[in-house]
C-alpha cells in the first residue's frame, strides 16, 4: 500500500492526530491509528498493522516516539520495506522509510509532527506538506488537511487517488469515546476524496453541535437547546434532520411562530417528520400539552383518502 500521510500533534489543545491519503482502497482501515493521551501512528508501505496497535500501546506506557518505533523495526525482518511515523502526546516525533520502499519515498521530521509518503510522483512532496502544515492556521484537523491538500497539489500518489481518512483525539485519555475521539472520519472510494472528506467534517462539527443541542433538551435548558441546534443546521443547512430538531427545540422554548414554517417545509419533504413528531411527544422531547403537538400536526398537508 503506497500513500502519503501526516502524524501530529497541536501544542496549544494537546490534540493528536493524523490524516492519510492514497489510491488505496479504504486506506482508513488500515493506516491510521490514534489514540487519546498516548499518541497517533501511520503504517504504510506494505503496511503491518502491530506498527499501529503495539505502538500505541508502548507510547501509553510512556514511550516516546522514537523509542516506541525502534523497539519496533527491530522486531521486523522486513523494516526495508516499511514507512512508519508516529508522534507521541509530548509533541514527540519519529518517523522510517525502509531503503526498499517504492520510490518516491522520503517523510520529514518537525515540531510534533512528520510528514511522508510512498510511490509519489514527485520527489520532496513531504516537504511540501510540511510547509502547508506549518504554515496552516486554525484546529490540527484543519492544518493536517492542509498538508494533503498540498501533497496532492505537488503531485500525490503517482497513481491517482481514490480515499482518504482523518482521526483526531484528545491529549488526555478518559475512557469515554465520546470525550477522547474528536474526529474518525473515512471515505473509502471516491473521485474526489479530499474534498469527500472535508464535506464529512463540517457534518460531523454540524451534528456534534446537534449531540450538544439534544443534552440540552433532555435537561430543559431549551434556549441553549436553540443556541446549539441553530449552529448545527447553519453548519449543514440542507440537512433536514438539523432542521427538524431546531424546530423542535424552538417549540420548547416558546417560539412556535419560527418553528410553523420549519415544520411546513419538512412536512411537504416527508411524511415521515409527521410520524417523528408523534413519536418524539410520546418520549416527551415536546412539551406535556396535546395542543401543542396537535398543533404542529396541523401544519401538515392534508391526506387524500384515496
Amino acid at each position: 500500500m503506497a500513500t502519503y500521510s501526516i502524524v501530529a500533534r497541536d501544542p496549544d489543545t494537546g490534540h493528536l492526530g493524523v490524516a492519510v491519503q492514497s489510491h488505496y482502497f479504504a486506506v482508513g482501515s488500515l493506516t491510521p491509528h490514534a489514540l487519546a493521551g498516548a499518541g497517533s501512528v501511520t503504517i504504510q508501505s506494505f503496511a503491518k498493522l502491530y506498527y499501529g496497535n503495539e505502538g500505541l500501546r508502548l507510547m501509553r506506557k510512556g514511550a516516546s516516539a522514537g523509542q516506541a518505533l525502534r523497539a519496533l523495526l527491530a522486531r521486523d525482518h522486513h523494516a526495508d520495506y516499511r514507512q512508519v511515523a508516529m508522534v507521541d502526546a509530548n509533541g514527540g516525533s519519529a518517523a522510517h522509510t525502509g531503503n526498499l520502499c517504492i520510490p518516491a519515498a522520503g517523510h520529514r521530521l518537525g515540531d510534533g509532527y512528520a510528514c511522508q509518503g510512498n510511490l509519489l510522483l514527485n520527489e520532496g512532496t513531504w516537504d511540501v506538506m510540511a510547509e502547508a502544515f506549518e504554515d496552516a492556521q486554525g484546529e490540527l484537523v484543519n492544518r493536517m488537511i492542509a498538508a494533503l491538500e498540498a501533497g496532492e497539489e505537488a503531485g500525490g500518489d503517482l497513481r491517482g487517488k481514490r480515499s482518504a481518512a482523518v482521526i483526531v483525539v484528545n491529549g488526555r485519555f478518559t475512557g469515554d469515546p465520546a470525550e477522547d475521539i474528536a474526529f474518525d472520519l473515512r471515505v473509502e472510494d471516491h473521485d474526489r476524496p479530499l474534498g469527500e472528506l472535508r464535506r464529512l467534517m463540517v457534518l460531523k462539527k454540524a451534528f456534534h453541535h446537534n449531540s450538544s443541542g439534544d443534552h440540552y433538551l433532555r435537561n430543559g435548558d431549551f434556549e441553549s437547546a436553540v443556541r446549539e441546534f441553530s449552529i448545527a443546521e447553519s453548519l449543514a443547512p440542507d440537512h433536514e434532520e438539523l432542521v427538524f430538531w431546531r424546530a423542535v427545540a424552538l417549540v420548547n422554548a416558546g417560539h412556535m411562530n419560527e418553528a410553523e414554517p420549519m415544520f411546513r417545509k419538512l412536512f411537504r419533504s416527508s411524511d415521515s417528520w409527521r410520524v417523528m413528531v408523534e413519536r418524539i411527544a410520546r418520549s416527551r422531547f415536546l412539551p406535556d400539552d396535546p395542543a401543542v403537538v396537535e398543533s404542529i400536526l396541523r401544519l401538515a398537508p392534508s391526506r387524500s383518502s384515496g
